[in-house]
């Protein structure tokens, strides 16, 4: 199996384990998309660069605070989230969640989503 389609699995496992997602795409840290699984008319290409950049964001406060290193960030609006994931190094995880989805189940997923991923980028 390729590297893509270990990568795409566990997007679909993660899609399969929480229906009520948007939809979860990974990344390199420089804003490209490797794989996704979104609904509706999200653009793969424009929400890989807002991640990779909400994650270099958040490794700088976190550096700056002495907090380690950064695991994870998560954006709130008045309709949903955005979780985002540190995947090693080499990229990154965004999941896309609707307002009232249970956020310690996307969290145990998506965090365990995240572990596998860093292994294969």
């Amino acid at each position: 199996m390729s590297k893509l389609e270990q990568i795409q699995g566990s997007i679909d496992r993660l899609r399969n384990a929480i229906p009520e997602l948007h939809g979860a795409l990974v990344a390199s840290t420089d804003g490209l998309a490797i794989a996704q699984s979104l609904a509706g008319t999200a653009d793969p290409n424009r929400m890989a660069a807002m991640a990779a950049t909400a994650l270099g964001l958040g490794k700088r406060i976190t550096s700056t605070l002495s907090a380690g290193d950064l695991t994870e960030t998560t954006v709130s609006g008045t309709e949903g989230q955005i979780h985002i994931y540190a995947t090693g190094n080499k990229g990154v995880l965004a999941v896309v969640a609707p307002q009232g989805v249970n956020v310690g189940l996307v969290h145990l997923e998506a965090r365990e989503v995240a572990r596998e991923l860093a292994d294969i980028l």
